[in-house]
């Protein structure tokens, strides 16, 4: 699966300006056991996400990035998964069996993946950044099978830490 590189579904699913893309940004990143970081400076403007990407015998199949578009702004959640999907069921991130989740719809389909996404509040936010056990993320395939995708959460508070100083 070629992936577009989630600071560019981020900031389409964000919605970002489109005169950003004319510029080429600077970019850094940083690791955090199973979590990266990505920042991008467009003139003064710096945006950051963090942000895991799943592979199964070494293909990427999966990604799952948290940011914001701006300080102040909500943080959002994108989760990017094959084409052929079925899109009425959206995606649900489950962290155990007593939450119920983070519920995301999908927005957009292209060449290299689905994009679904959804706002975290306060709560949910806190949530995962205190979360240490594995969870994973769940949707249907265009059969309407089940499809689950592991999640690490090590690293996690250290990677969202990082980029809520940034």
């Amino acid at each position: 699966m070629q992936r577009m590189p989630v600071w560019m579904a981020v900031a389409l699913l964000l919605g970002l300006s489109g005169a950003a893309y004319g510029q080429v940004p600077q970019l850094t990143t940083a690791t955090y056991d199973d979590w990266t970081m990505r920042c991008e400076m467009h003139d003064t403007v710096k945006t950051c996400e963090i942000e895991q990407t799943s592979q199964i015998q070494g293909q990427p199949v999966s990604q799952i990035a948290l940011g914001r578009p701006s300080r102040g702004a909500p943080f959002r959640i994108v989760f990017q998964v094959p084409i052929n999907v079925w899109l009425p069921a959206g995606v649900t991130l489950v962290l155990d069996d007593k939450d119920p989740g983070i519920s995301a719809t999908f927005k957009r389909c292209v060449g290299n993946g689905c994009y679904a996404d959804s706002e975290l509040n306060d709560d949910m936010v806190r949530k995962l950044r205190a979360r240490t056990a594995n969870g994973k993320f769940l949707f249907k395939d265009a059969a309407q099978r089940d499809v689950t995708i592991p999640v690490s959460f090590k690293g996690f508070g250290p990677a969202f830490d990082a980029m809520s100083k940034d």
